[in-house]
């Protein structure tokens, strides 16, 4: 699945990469050839070991620096042999061992779709895995702050995360879910989704550093 998500998204970056300056909706702070820059330096910090830090701001940006003046064919070049090294260690290793991977790459995959203007791919089989790993984190944190249980429903069916019987239930498309996940969505558009009793969009936002947005993102 990642190895898909990589060719498909290195063909999109080459289609549009006119558009590889423009800023990024969902993380402002980033332009498009920046998510390249990621993707390529996830990779690389993985092969060579270097996780401390993992995901936090101060390890995204010395990847991000690291290749902020590079052109688009380095970028990409770059992204095609470190990920071919990770598709190895895949193959190692047993199922599910990179999830927050997989995750992560679905997640700037849409983001990078933002900055070009080309939205798609949304039912793509890494969505259904990324969603396969988060949803027993939520559903963990939720038990162990002792949270009632809250059913995601969604066009593929229903997942249950809290304690307890699911007395109550939030209903949205999964991509809509998963962007809420990761901060993508602001606390009113989360609101706005078909709550079955008091809207708690907390809920919906993964852990805190994905902070919920200011202002709404339709995408």
């Amino acid at each position: 699945m990642y190895r898909e998500l990589r060719l498909r998204v290195t063909d999109l970056a080459r289609e549009h990469a006119d558009a590889l300056d423009a800023p990024v909706p969902a993380a402002p702070a980033w332009r498009g050839r920046d998510v390249l820059a990621h993707f390529a330096g996830v990779c690389e910090d993985i092969e060579c070991g270097n996780l401390e830090g993992v995901a936090t701001d101060g390890w995204t940006a010395a990847q991000v620096d690291k290749r902020r003046d590079w052109g688009t064919d380095q970028l990409l070049d770059d992204w095609a042999t470190r990920g071919r090294a990770i598709d190895a260690l895949m193959d190692a290793n047993p199922p599910g061992r990179f999830g927050q991977l997989l995750f992560d790459a679905w997640t700037h995959e849409h983001d990078l779709r933002g900055a070009v203007g080309s939205p798609g791919t949304r039912d793509s089989a890494a969505g259904a895995c990324a969603y396969a790993w988060v949803t027993p984190l939520l559903d963990g944190r939720d038990r162990d702050l002792g949270r009632a249980a809250l059913a995601l429903v969604d066009e593929h069916g229903s997942t249950v995360i809290g304690d307890g019987p699911a007395d109550a239930s939030v209903r949205a498309s999964r991509f809509e879910l998963l962007r809420s996940l990761t901060g993508r969505r602001s606390l009113t558009q989360i609101r706005g989704f078909d709550w079955s009793g008091p809207p708690d969009p907390d809920r919906l936002v993964l852990i805190p550093v994905f902070t919920p947005r200011s202002e709404d993102l339709v995408e």
